[in-house]
């Protein structure tokens, strides 16, 4: 992953920002909308980009295409910054490899603690029954 390459790949669209906040929600367009074409980007590697098809299945469009929107703070720039290292963070989450399970086997004494209770509860249900004449 390539971070140079792949924030020349970024697209940025400035629109107006919903909810409350007066007459500046009305003027400003501080609102940020991030858009990424995975399947076009050259800053990742194809294994890199099967990883992140994989991980990221829900937040991408059929197209391949992340698209991320920030309108937190009341600043345009504030909200590109922010957008930007989200970006970073969700890209990094996504090229994780998770660790493949072992599995284990049960000791060797626990298997023993397992057959002793087993034939205590054997004979607990043996002295229940009808003693038989």
């Amino acid at each position: 992953m390539n971070k140079e390459i792949l924030t020349k790949e970024l697209h940025f669209k400035a629109i107006r920002s919903s909810g409350a906040g007066g007459q500046n929600v009305n003027k400003v367009s501080s609102k940020v909308v991030l858009t990424f074409d995975v399947a076009q980007s050259e800053g990742l590697s194809e294994h890199e980009k099967t990883l992140l098809y994989k991980n990221l299945a829900s937040r991408l469009t059929t197209e391949k295409v992340l698209i991320l929107v920030c309108d937190d703070a009341r600043s345009q720039l504030q909200n590109k910054e922010q957008v930007i290292q989200r970006f970073f963070e969700l890209i990094q989450k996504g090229l994780v490899v998770p660790k493949k399970r072992i599995a284990s086997k049960p000791s060797k004494a626990s298997i023993k603690r397992m057959k002793e209770n087993k034939k205590r509860r054997g004979e607990l249900k043996k002295l229940r029954s009808k003693p038989k004449f």
